[in-house]
């Protein structure tokens, strides 16, 4: 499931929650602060392939969906075991050399 299937879902239930339970002068209020938060969860969130990863070794490369770049992956930053050509979501975290996958999650 991409980002814009992940939006249209959470703003739907944003959008009942919100009208159900919010009225009066704070709403507008609420409502900012959790499209802001949404927002920031959809940022955070990367798709994208596994490229290689070499089980025996516990690295590999993920290559971004959205802007092609690859991010080494350790064993350590899996949530799931994953293989080549996986479809997987994860995060980002500075590492020595640069942006490394984090939390990686089969998708």
């Amino acid at each position: 499931m991409d980002k814009l299937c992940y939006l249209e879902r959470i703003n739907d239930v944003l959008l009942f929650f919100l009208q159900k339970t919010y009225y009066g002068k704070h709403s507008a209020y609420f409502k900012q602060n959790a499209y802001l938060a949404l927002n920031k969860f959809l940022q955070s969130m990367n798709t994208g392939t596994v490229k290689f990863y070499n089980d025996s070794k516990g690295f590999g490369f993920i290559k971004d969906a959205s802007s092609s770049n690859e991010y080494f992956v350790h064993s350590s930053g899996l949530k799931d075991n994953i293989q080549e050509n996986d479809e997987v979501t994860f995060d980002l975290q500075e590492g020595r050399k640069g942006l490394n996958a984090v939390n990686v999650k089969l998708v």
